[in-house]
């Protein structure tokens, strides 16, 4: 048995907290520095600042609402915590409220720590995993609702752990259903546990959410986690560290986190969380910053301190709507990915942040590089070519057209009809997207291929990702990095588990409708080897499964990938607290300290002297 998650280091840290007025609204684009707050209440040596997560006002701190504030949202376990907590450096599952014991195809165990409690005092039990996890049952608009389709049932018993009595789940794979024991452990290290002594009074007798969704759930909240919620407003989110936190003896030796208060700014654009980081108003952030080497004169650094910086985990790439003509003509796809200068992405759209991409839907290194090939890549991928791009169109019949004075006017097919411009829809205003699809069309507009950037206001491109209302889209599919990957990647990209004809329905995979399992062209072996891959567990099986799903993807190309970017663009500065983890010190992964076993680093900081 081993429950501890840190090292015995002789350090103790303690991460500072989120600071605001509670209550106070209307406030400036231009939060209060940090130097201001010290005068009220909150010490910088006792404060760690940090951003990238909260962009407009915080509406909500209900667990159970689809979109609350931070740290409420997405997978942050400052307040509420998962059962376990995945370490995308080792790609190891650690210890949080509970421990896992063992996984199988047929499911997977955890024992809860008998130490666990809420800030209530009460213990955290398997009634509350039981009540998150299957609040679906009761309704189907919860959030969670979702789990169902992957576990079937959760088995409890009691196994002696430590000394003492503690409640052992099972969580069984749903065979019925999804039959993914992958997805499983995505779950068991996404779904943040809940109080159901809390939860349960507000929903019984309900026929719906839509109430208890109402609620903000902000006073004095229930929680397991390492801080609690102290104050919030339009300026900011202020988190204050819980002296009786149950992690402090039973995961960190007794130790405490350093920051008393862990602080999120709210502010509107990348340029103010540059600034403020330069300043030292900011502790560390997750937005893009180019040419991140000029800031280390201000102490700002990353997790590399030489290109690429940052450790990769995700594939920005354009996903391409494989309904449409030309874009239904693999050789036509083929030829938009051998166009593509990938160098130029690097080095120019995204400040040289990504290694060398290869082609292919597999990170070569890192936890996924054992299932990369590189025979299988060279022998089949599309790498940079011009000149393969335009045999490859010649072959097709396509015809490019030029005016005059050189520039592309047009393309025709082989029957001699004049090919629509094609367009790229991208959020208007992400500058390291625009970038990146501005190269990628001139790329291809190089190689004689009529398409052109479309940038469009977020409004109209989020409804237009599941909808297919594209010809081409920018996205990062599977961005998060979790234990399924890559699978999840492929699933996410080539699955026709759901396929609809665009406009017809919302795909929220495989928004591009690649292989139409209604259509002549259907390849049934991709999904028999979505299907196959979650229930593998032998390593050279998997290999060659993996082989097999990325040599149909670069035969294909439904999509086709631009580089490779962190999950986050982990950036912290040493002006006032020091001791983060990097390449060199690597005891956590490179994400902010408010995530996954990332929070180990709330433990090791230092403040500055």
């Amino acid at each position: 048995m081993n429950w501890m998650k840190l090292p015995t280091i002789g350090v103790s840290l303690v991460f500072a907290a989120l600071a605001i007025l509670g209550g106070c609204r209307g406030g400036s684009s231009s939060p209060p520095g940090p130097a201001e707050e010290s005068a009220g209440g909150f010490p910088r040596s006792k404060t760690l600042y940090l951003a990238g997560s909260q962009w407009g006002d915080p509406n909500s701190f209900n667990p159970l609402a689809d979109w609350p504030a931070w740290p409420v949202n997405d997978r942050f376990n400052l307040m509420y915590e998962p059962l376990l907590a995945y370490n995308t450096l080792t790609g190891q599952v650690e210890p949080l409220l509970g421990r896992l014991v063992s996984q199988s195809t047929e499911g997977v165990q955890v024992v809860l720590h008998p130490q666990a409690k809420w800030n209530d005092g009460k213990p955290v039990t398997a009634t509350d995993v039981k009540f998150i996890y299957q609040l679906g049952k009761r309704f189907k608009g919860a959030s969670t609702a979702y789990v169902l389709d992957y576990i079937s049932d959760i088995k409890v018993d009691t196994v002696e752990e430590g000394g003492a009595k503690a409640e052992r789940l099972t969580f069984v794979v749903n065979k019925a259903g999804r039959n993914n024991p992958l997805m499983v452990m995505d779950i068991l290290q996404a779904i943040r546990i809940v109080p159901s002594h809390i939860f349960e009074p507000m929903v019984a007798g309900k026929r719906d959410l839509t109430e208890v969704l109402k609620l903000k759930i902000d006073k004095a909240p229930v929680v397991s986690g390492p801080y609690t919620l102290h104050a919030y407003s339009n300026e900011k989110i202020v988190l204050q560290r819980r002296a009786d936190y149950w992690g402090n003896a039973a995961l960190h030796q007794g130790k405490a986190p350093v920051p008393e208060y862990i602080i999120h700014p709210i502010y509107k654009s990348n340029d103010a969380f540059a600034i403020a980081l330069q300043k030292g108003d900011l502790d560390a952030s997750q937005t893009f910053i180019p040419r991140i080497w000029l800031k280390k004169g201000d102490k700002v650094h990353t997790w590399q301190d030489k290109a690429p910086y940052f450790l990769p985990g995700a594939v920005p790439m354009l996903l391409i709507n494989t309904t449409k003509p030309p874009l239904d003509d693999r050789n036509f796809r083929r030829a938009m990915a051998h166009a593509i200068d990938y160098k130029a992405i690097q080095e120019l759209a995204v400040s040289g942040y990504s290694p060398g991409v290869k082609p292919g839907a597999i990170l070569p290194f890192g936890v996924e590089g054992k299932y990369y090939d590189e025979e299988a890549v060279r022998s089949v991928g599309a790498a940079h070519a011009l000149e393969d791009a335009k045999k490859l169109l010649e072959a097709s019949g396509y015809k490019s057209v030029f005016k005059p004075d050189g520039t592309l006017d047009h393309m025709v097919n082989a029957k001699g009809e004049r090919v629509p411009t094609l367009f790229v829809k991208s959020p208007a205003g992400w500058s390291d997207w625009e970038a990146m699809v501005s190269l990628a069309v001139k790329g291809m507009r190089a190689a004689g291929i009529d398409v052109r950037e479309g940038f469009v206001d977020a409004s109209l491109y989020w409804p237009a990702l599941p909808t297919g209302d594209f010809d081409l889209i920018m996205h990062k599919p599977a961005s998060q990095v979790t234990p399924s990957l890559p699978w999840s990647r492929f699933e996410a990209l080539m699955s026709s588990r759901n396929w609809v004809s665009p406009g017809s329905g919302k795909m929220n995979e495989n928004q591009g409708r690649y292989n139409n399992p209604q259509s002549k062209g259907y390849n049934p072996r991709v999904d028999e080897l979505l299907r196959a891959i979650p229930n593998m567990t032998d390593d050279v099986a998997l290999k060659a499964a993996y082989t097999e799903l990325n040599t149909i993807f670069m035969q294909d190309q439904p999509a086709l990938p631009l580089c490779y970017l962190p999950e986050q663009f982990y950036e912290y500065s040493t002006r006032h607290w020091t001791g983060w983890q990097n390449e060199q010190n690597p005891f956590a992964p490179p994400l902010l300290p408010w995530i996954g076993a990332a929070t180990q680093a709330l433990w090791q900081l230092q403040p500055v002297k």
